[in-house]
């Protein structure tokens, strides 16, 4: 690293096998196998930056985005726009879109712990140009002037914000219990289980509860404005989640023997 210093010890990958996956941190040589005629394969990761900063980034823009469009600014909908009279469902989407992002920010500087400090670089642009378009998408149409409300009234409006709202407090019930299973400044994993909050139960059935819980969340949005952009990001997100809900899942059943054979990854009973 001395004679090389962009190779900072963040952007420094190993393996012991060129078609293996990175060794840990936590790795050592003796608990890999190495030999003294072994060979250990370096990969540059590129350059890193904070995992903090990237959620700051991603989280921040979407909500800022969103109160652009919803005070319907003259350059996108035209002078009299601001004046038109906004459907009661327009303030409510409003105020959820802003808990949920204004939520995600708390938590990523008050809850979560990163096992690993850094990730690369160009995912704060990839991340947020997905996070931001798809906020300008949604909120464009939510935000309209000629925006209509819900076919079936206050029923499908307070209906869908009452499950947005018990889906949003299951999520953050979720971080909250995976943040108390590593001690601050470990990188210890252990097995998540449901705790005696009853939001958690969602642990006995998957993988990943804060995942269902955000796709419960956002398929509540989607009914509660009836808006096709909305669904189509909880699609989007849907199919991301299920992604790295299964990635996650493998990963619990190969570190850990005695994993609970019955849970899925995302959906109870089905992935």
């Amino acid at each position: 690293m001395r004679k090389v210093p962009k190779y900072y010890p963040d952007r420094q990958g190993f393996k012991n096998d060129p078609k293996g996956k990175m060794l840990k941190d936590s790795d050592t040589l003796e608990n890999i196998g190495f030999s003294k005629k072994g060979t250990l394969y370096f990969k540059d990761l590129g350059p890193q930056v904070g995992w903090t900063t990237v959620f700051l980034t991603e989280y921040a823009g979407p909500l800022v985005i969103y109160l652009i469009f919803y005070i319907r600014p003259s350059i996108i909908y035209g002078p009299a726009a601001a004046a038109e009279p906004r459907a009661p469902v327009v303030n409510i989407a409003a105020a959820c879109w802003t808990f949920h992002y204004a939520k995600r920010l708390l938590e990523t500087i008050f809850v979560h712990r990163f096992s690993h400090a850094t990730m690369p670089i160009m995912n704060i642009f990839k991340n947020s140009t997905y996070y931001w378009g798809f906020a300008a998408f949604v909120s464009y149409f939510v935000n309209h002037p000629l925006y209509t409300a819900p076919a079936y009234g206050d029923a499908q409006i307070y209906g869908g914000l009452a499950a947005f709202i018990l889906a949003e407090l299951g999520n953050f019930s979720i971080h909250v219990a995976l943040r108390n299973l590593r001690p601050a400044g470990s990188k210890e994993r252990k097995i998540p289980y449901p705790t005696s909050n009853p939001l958690t139960g969602l642990f006995s059935l998957v993988s990943c509860p804060n995942y269902t819980y955000e796709v419960i969340a956002w398929t509540s949005f989607s009914i509660m404005t009836q808006c096709l952009p909305a669904a189509l990001f909880t699609l989007a997100g849907f199919y991301q989640m299920t992604v790295w809900a299964i990635g996650k899942h493998k990963n619990y059943k190969r570190e850990f023997k005695n994993y609970p054979r019955g849970r899925k990854s995302i959906l109870p009973f089905l992935i």
